[in-house]
C-alpha cells in the first residue's frame, strides 16, 4: 500500500534542463512542482474534505446535546439508533480512509519525493557551472544550500497542503455553522478572523526576512567549518587551532544573534495570540449564553459556539507556528536560490557538435584573458602546436601558463582571440567532447574520497580489471596500491583514498593521477608539474613512463623543474601574459634571454621565479 503512494511520482523523470532558472521565488517552486500538480490538487481534496468533516462533527454535538436535551431516555436509542449508527461507522471507517488518504499523500508522495526532485536537479544544475562559479563560492555553502532548500520546500507544500487548506475550511465551515444558528453568533468570530489575520501578516512581514538572515548565518557556520575541516594540514601545521575556534565562533555569534532575533518575533506572536484566543472564547460563550437565557439558541447551540472557540483556541497555535513554519522555510529556499538558481553562464553553444580530433593541432589566436580585472591572465598570444609536438611552457608565477590550461580546457570562455583545435573553434563544440580528448596530470593531484579502484577509473569508467591493472603498473603504482588498507578493512584497490586523497603520500596519489590520465588515453596530453611530488628515484622511473605516455600525442608541459622540458620539441617562455621567447632548450640557451636566465638561475632545477633587477 504504502509502495502504491510512494511511486505517484517519480522524482528522476526526465525534464529539459535550462541555463536560466527562475530568480523570483513563486515560479522557481512552481517549475519544481510541475510533476505534482495532479498529487497537490488530490491532497486539497481530501484535506478539504477532512477538514469540513470536522465541522459536521461539532454540528452533530450540537444536535446530540439539542436530542438529550429535548428527548427522553426510553426513546432516544429506539428513534434515533440507527442515525447513530451510521455516524458511528461514518466517524469510524470512512473517516478514517479519507484521513489516511491525506496523509499518506503528503507523507508518502509528496515529501519524500518532492525534496528528492528538487536535490537531484539542483545537483545536476550546478554540475554544470563553470570552474571560476565554483573558485568564487565555498563548497561547504553550496552543498549546505543543496541539502537545505529540498526539505524546506517540502515544508512549505505540507504547511500549505495540510495547516493551510484545513484551517481555511475549518474557519469558513465555523462561520457558516454559526451563521446557521444566530447570525450574532458568528460577529466574534468574525472579528476574530480579522485580528488573526492581521496578527499573522505581521509574523510573516517579519518571520521571513528574520528566517533568511538565520539561513543565511547558518550556511555561513557551514562554509567556515567545512573550510577548516578541508584544510585540516595547514590548520595543523601553522598551528592555528585557536584561530581557527575564533573563526568560527564569529560566525556561530551571528548565527545567535539572528537567531534570538528571529525568536523575539516568536513571543510577541505568541502573546498576542494568546489574548486574541482569550477574548474570542469569553466574547463567543458569553454571547452563546446571553442568547440561551434569552431564549433565541438552544442549549446545543451553545456547546456547539463553546466547542469551536476551544477547538480554533488549539488549532490557531498550530496554524500561526505552521504559517511561520512555512514563512521560515520560504527564506530558506530564498537563500536556496541565491545558489542553484544562478544561471548557468559557461555553456555549449546552441549548435555545439562533438570535437572531431583528426591529427590534435592547437592553434591560439589574439588569445586574451584577464579574469575581468584588466590585467594579469594573459595578452593576445598567438601561437600554433603542431600535431604531435611536444610543448613546454615556463614563466614566473602569474606569467599565464595556467590561464592558457584552463582556457584550452574551457573551463573559462577566453575574453578575446580563439583556441582552434583541428579547425574548430572550442566555443563551438561540446564541453565534454573537448574535454574527452585531453588527459591533464595536475600539479594538486588530489583525489575523490572513493577507492583507488574508483580513482583511476575515472579515466576511463568502460576499462577492464586488466587495464587498470596495466595503467597503475606502467604509473609505478601497483606495487603500493595492494598493500594499501582503510579503517574499515578494505584493501588494495577497493581501499578508500580519504578525502582529496589525504591519506595516501603526495607521491602516491600523484602515481593514482598519471594511473588515470593513462587509462584515459586522450590524444592531447597537459602536464602540470607532472613529477612536483615524486622523490627523485620514482621521478626517473616516471619519466620514462611520461615519455611513452606522450607518444603520438600533442603535448603541453608547464614546469619549473626546467630539466624535466628540455627534452621537448619547443619551449615557449611567458612574461606578463605575453609569449616573449619560442623555440628548442638549445636554441633559447643560445639567445641568452630569459629561458637563458632562468636555466643558469636554477637552484635545484628550479626557476628563479622573481626577475633580478
Amino acid at each position: 500500500m504504502f509502495k502504491f503512494f510512494e511511486s505517484l511520482v517519480d522524482p528522476y523523470l526526465p525534464y529539459t534542463e535550462t541555463d536560466t532558472p527562475p530568480t523570483k521565488l513563486w515560479p522557481f517552486l512552481r517549475e519544481y512542482l510541475k510533476p505534482f500538480r495532479a498529487v497537490i490538487a488530490i491532497t486539497f481534496v481530501f484535506s478539504t474534505v477532512v477538514a469540513f468533516g470536522e465541522i459536521l462533527l461539532i454540528w452533530y454535538v450540537a444536535r446530540i446535546v439539542d436530542l438529550l436535551a429535548q428527548g427522553t431516555p426510553e426513546l432516544i436509542i429506539p428513534e434515533y439508533g440507527f442515525e447513530f449508527a451510521l455516524v458511528a461507522l461514518w466517524v469510524l471507517v470512512l473517516r478514517t480512509i479519507m484521513g489516511f488518504v491525506d496523509v499518506a499523500l503528503l507523507h508518502n508522495t509528496l515529501l519524500p519525493n518532492l525534496g528528492t526532485l528538487i536535490r537531484w536537479r539542483s545537483h545536476r544544475h550546478v554540475l554544470r557551472q563553470s570552474v571560476g562559479w565554483f573558485e568564487d563560492d565555498f563548497a561547504g555553502r553550496i552543498a549546505n544550500r543543496i541539502m537545505q532548500t529540498p526539505p524546506a520546500a517540502g515544508e512549505a507544500m505540507f504547511q500549505v497542503l495540510d495547516a493551510g487548506s484545513f484551517f481555511a475550511v475549518s474557519v469558513i465551515g465555523a462561520v457558516l455553522l454559526l451563521m446557521s444558528f444566530d447570525l450574532w453568533l458568528a460577529l466574534p468570530l468574525v472579528l476574530w478572523i480579522v485580528g488573526y489575520l492581521l496578527l499573522l501578516r505581521w509574523v510573516i512581514r517579519r518571520a521571513g526576512p528574520a528566517a533568511k538572515a538565520s539561513s543565511d548565518a547558518r550556511s555561513a557556520i557551514t562554509g567556515r567549518v567545512v573550510d577548516s575541516y578541508t584544510n585540516i594540514h595547514s590548520v595543523k601545521m601553522f598551528a592555528h587551532h585557536s584561530h581557527e575556534i575564533d573563526y568560527a565562533k564569529e560566525a556561530i555569534e551571528n548565527a545567535r544573534q539572528t537567531f534570538m532575533k528571529e525568536m523575539r518575533i516568536v513571543v510577541r506572536m505568541d502573546v498576542a495570540l494568546t489574548l486574541l484566543n482569550a477574548s474570542m472564547i469569553v466574547s463567543m460563550g458569553g454571547l452563546a449564553i446571553w442568547l440561551w437565557i434569552g431564549g433565541f439558541t438552544t442549549e446545543g447551540m451553545v456547546a456547539a459556539a463553546l466547542t469551536i472557540a476551544l477547538r480554533l483556541n488549539n488549532m490557531t497555535y498550530w496554524i500561526m507556528w505552521a504559517m511561520t513554519s512555512l514563512v521560515q522555510n520560504l527564506g530558506i529556499i530564498s537563500e536556496g536560490m541565491e545558489t542553484i538558481a544562478q544561471p548557468v553562464t559557461l555553456k555549449d553553444a546552441a549548435d555545439a557538435k562533438p570535437l572531431q580530433l583528426t591529427k590534435g593541432e592547437i592553434a591560439l589566436h589574439g588569445l586574451t584573458h584577464h579574469y575581468g580585472r584588466g590585467s594579469g591572465g594573459l595578452q593576445e598570444v598567438t601561437t600554433v602546436i603542431q600535431p604531435g609536438e611536444k610543448v613546454g611552457l615556463v614563466g614566473r608565477s602569474g606569467a599565464g601558463k595556467s590561464t592558457l590550461v584552463k582556457l584550452l580546457l574551457r573551463f573559462y570562455d577566453a575574453e578575446d582571440g580563439q583556441i582552434i583545435v583541428d579547425g574548430q573553434d572550442i566555443a563551438q563544440v561540446t564541453q565534454d567532447s573537448l574535454r574527452l580528448n585531453i588527459g591533464m596530470v595536475q600539479q594538486d593531484s588530489s583525489l575523490l574520497h572513493r577507492s583507488v579502484r574508483d580513482n583511476i577509473l575515472y579515466g576511463r569508467p568502460s576499462a577492464s580489471e586488466e587495464e587498470v591493472f596495466a595503467a597503475a603498473k606502467q604509473a609505478q603504482a601497483h606495487d603500493f596500491i595492494l598493500d594499501l588498507t582503510d579503517p574499515d578493512g578494505r584493501s588494495g584497490y577497493d581501499a578508500q583514498v580519504g578525502e582529496r586523497g589525504v591519506k595516501l603520500s603526495g607521491g602516491q596519489r600523484q602515481r593514482i593521477t598519471l594511473a588515470r590520465v593513462i587509462l584515459k588515453n586522450a590524444p592531447i596530453l597537459v602536464l602540470d608539474e607532472a613529477t612536483s611530488a615524486l622523490d627523485s628515484e620514482v621521478e626517473a622511473a616516471i619519466q620514462d613512463t611520461l615519455y611513452d605516455m606522450m607518444e603520438g600525442k600533442t603535448v603541453i608541459a608547464i614546469a619549473h623543474r626546467l630539466s624535466t622540458i628540455a627534452q621537448m620539441d619547443r619551449i615557449l617562455v611567458l612574461d606578463d601574459g605575453k609569449i616573449v621567447e619560442d623555440g628548442s632548450h638549445d636554441a633559447l640557451l643560445a639567445q641568452g634571454g630569459l629561458y637563458s636566465d632562468f636555466w643558469a638561475r636554477q637552484s635545484g632545477g628550479f626557476i628563479a621565479t622573481e626577475a633580478a633587477e
